[in-house]
């Protein structure tokens, strides 16, 4: 292993003195003896050796009742997130296994043992943090394998996680290391590059716990990951847990974060994290979740990934949720009944029918529907010339010189968008300027609620992807469509002050023309009601009229 020179204390207080002063909090507790209950589970720690010489240090999880010799099924959770002295940034006193989020009560139940692997660099593992890089997809195969070679082990892993351990689930369909039996992977990141930045505009991040609302430039999530990295061990770890979760060093601190605030997307760092084409033709089966209302890991590039899947018996749940599964806060209970059964029949090897359709969508009108393709297959796409015009790129203050808008005329019979609108606009303008497209559901009294959008750097010709949403407009609302500079709260973009031309602009559509029940069950999700609280504005009566254009739908929903 090679040999490292430890950050300065000097460096790490002004390293550390920044991210404080962008809310993220450092866990400096003063440890005292905690008591707690005793967990429904007994648990052993281990190292695992890569085969570049880092240490991955693993929690081990045994189902209560079960010898240590009798071998189980496992599930693993790999991530950067689960120190034994914090949880994120969140201090855990208690030490010992981070479970936080988690559903392993559930597996540990059902006789599966639970696995937490710390990434290298994080938590009890030794090496620098590589972002979905060769070291940790490394990490993922080689921490599989091992699990599935123990005796304790029937030799089938299962991979679990959401956020960054969904993104490590995925690692392991791009490597396939043996013993890895399926993948339960939801919010995941997919595309590292597109997760930070939307054709190099840097995406905002919440500001949680204090607000939900975009606050945090991509620009500084690798500083926030270091902090992280930077967790002390718990008073009761073991020497070399303390030693690993201490070890980073000044090279570590300083690639780390140049490579990823490099807004640039065709460098080789930011094309080998690309997990899209990696995963192409994969057959093991993978249970893949997005909310399109996600605010962390938007509903962006990961469609691509699920139709490049290969046949298999693949599961996914797509719907009006923020950063999260749906094991609570969907309206929908029986999830967790869904998640088992796929790992009882593709990891435990149990005679068991998975319940649910093999996609499950979850409608901006809070109702449920099944689907075999999403997009779905029958979509099909209708243009809508948009408005030209001028706004300004200057940002912040709202204002009609940073709008142009379009607006259909009331739709008698609605309209269902289903899958990833995108906008085509010619433009005069200088490429330091941004141009991004909202899509609006604006009711007859005016108010009017944000469906989607994206953005693009301004060019000649600039195509903006949007985020993809499942829609139904009601009967007798409109369809309106901003073209606008930048959304304050979504991107970090330095305005430009420069005027930019709009000469010709083109919507494309993705609609319904055989619209089908929506008969699944399930509730309204947390997030949608506080998506239709807050991303909703009340337009001038006087630009609706105005700003009218023509919407030619498909000829079955006329």
């Amino acid at each position: 292993m090679s040999q490292r020179s430890v950050l300065p204390p000097r460096g790490l207080l002004l390293l550390f003195g920044f991210i404080a002063a962008i809310a993220v909090s450092v866990p400096l507790t003063v440890w005292a003896p905690v008591s707690v209950a005793q967990p429904p589970y007994h648990s052993w720690q281990d190292y695992i050796d890569t085969p570049d010489g880092v240490r991955l240090h693993v929690d081990v999880l045994r189902p209560p009742g079960v010898a240590d010799e009798v071998p189980t099924p496992v599930i693993m959770t790999v991530s950067p997130y689960r120190a034994h002295a914090a949880y994120l940034s969140q201090p855990r006193p208690e030490g010992g296994p981070s479970v936080e989020n988690l559903t392993a009560e559930m597996f540990l139940d059902a006789g599966y043992t639970y696995a937490i692997v710390d990434l290298r660099g994080f938590g009890g593992s030794s090496g620098c943090l590589d972002f979905g890089g060769p070291g940790e997809r490394s990490d993922v195969t080689t921490a599989v394998e091992w699990a599935a070679a123990q005796p304790w082990s029937t030799g089938k892993v299962g991979l679990a996680g959401t956020s960054y351990e969904a993104w490590t689930g995925l690692m392991g369909l791009a490597t396939q290391p043996e013993g890895l039996a399926a993948v339960a992977a939801f919010e995941p990141v997919v595309d590292p590059y597109s997760y930070l930045y939307m054709q190099g505009i840097s995406w905002k991040f919440s500001g949680k716990p204090v607000t939900e609302n975009g606050v945090r430039p991509a620009d500084l999530a690798g500083l926030e990951h270091l902090l992280i990295a930077s967790t002390p061990g718990h008073p009761t770890d073991s020497p070399e847990y303390h030693a690993n979760a201490l070890s980073l060093s000044l090279d570590c601190y300083t690639e780390y974060q140049a490579q990823i605030t490099d807004h640039n997307g065709d460098t080789e760092f930011w094309r080998d994290r690309d997990l899209v084409r990696q995963v192409q033709d994969n057959t093991i089966p993978l249970f893949l979740g997005q909310g399109f209302l996600d605010y962390n890991t938007r509903a962006y590039r990961v469609f691509e990934l699920w139709d490049a899947m290969g046949p298999g018996e693949h599961k996914a749940w797509f719907g009006q949720w923020g950063h999260r599964n749906c094991h609570e806060k969907c309206g929908t209970p029986h999830f967790d009944g869904e998640l088992l059964a796929f790992f009882d029949r593709h990891v435990a090897e149990r005679d068991v029918t998975v319940p649910g359709p093999a996609i499950t969508v979850g409608q901006m009108d809070g109702r449920w529907r099944a689907e075999t393709a999403w997009p779905p297959a029958d979509a099909v796409t209708t243009s809508v010339e948009l408005r030209t015009g001028t706004y300004i790129d200057r940002g912040l203050l709202p204002g009609p010189d940073r709008q142009i808008w379009s607006v259909s005329e009331p739709l008698p019979d609605g309209l269902h968008m289903a899958g990833i609108p995108r906008a085509s606009l010619k433009l005069d303008g200088p490429p330091e300027a941004a141009v991004a497209v909202e899509l609006y559901d604006i009711a007859p009294d005016g108010q009017a609620l944000v469906m989607t959008r994206g953005i693009a750097p301004v060019a000649d010709t600039a195509e903006v992807q949007l985020l993809a949403q499942d829609w139904p407009i009601a009967p007798g609302h409109r369809l309106g469509i901003l073209i606008t500079d930048v959304v304050d709260d979504v991107w970090s973009h330095a305005p430009s002050l420069a005027r930019v031309t709009v000469t010709a602009a083109t919507l494309q559509l993705p609609v319904f023309t055989d619209p089908r029940p929506a008969d699944l069950p399930g509730g309204i999700p947390e997030n949608l009601a506080k998506w239709r609280n807050e991303e909703t504005v009340r337009l001038d009566p006087a630009m609706l009229n105005n700003a009218v254009v023509p919407v030619n739908l498909p000829t079955p929903m006329r």
